[in-house]
């Protein structure tokens, strides 16, 4: 499901115009991002925490020439499903 198939689903379901449902994705998306560029973590209770974890610098190889390269450091987004999602998904 693509953002204007997601925003369809949201103005149906919630009974709002898609004008509205796309607002508020785009607050909650513009949020959370925003939130996790400062390096704060992000917990939904039931649904999800959001969080950035380092990851370090590592030695790597170009796959075409199997060269060695330098990875650099970076942050990485990561995302742990909360209860309440895992029990919808699995139809619990």
């Amino acid at each position: 499901m693509n953002k204007s198939e997601f925003v369809k689903y949201i103005s149906t379901t919630h009974n709002c115009k898609q004008t509205e449902a796309e607002t508020a994705l785009d607050m909650f998306v513009s949020s959370v991002t925003g939130a996790l560029a400062e390096v704060n973590e992000v917990s939904l209770v039931g649904f999800g925490n959001f969080s950035v974890s380092k990851v370090e610098a590592r030695a790597g190889r170009n796959p075409q020439t199997g060269a060695a390269i330098e990875i650099s450091a970076r942050n990485m987004v990561k995302f742990k499903t909360g209860q309440k999602l895992k029990d919808a998904v699995n139809n619990k």
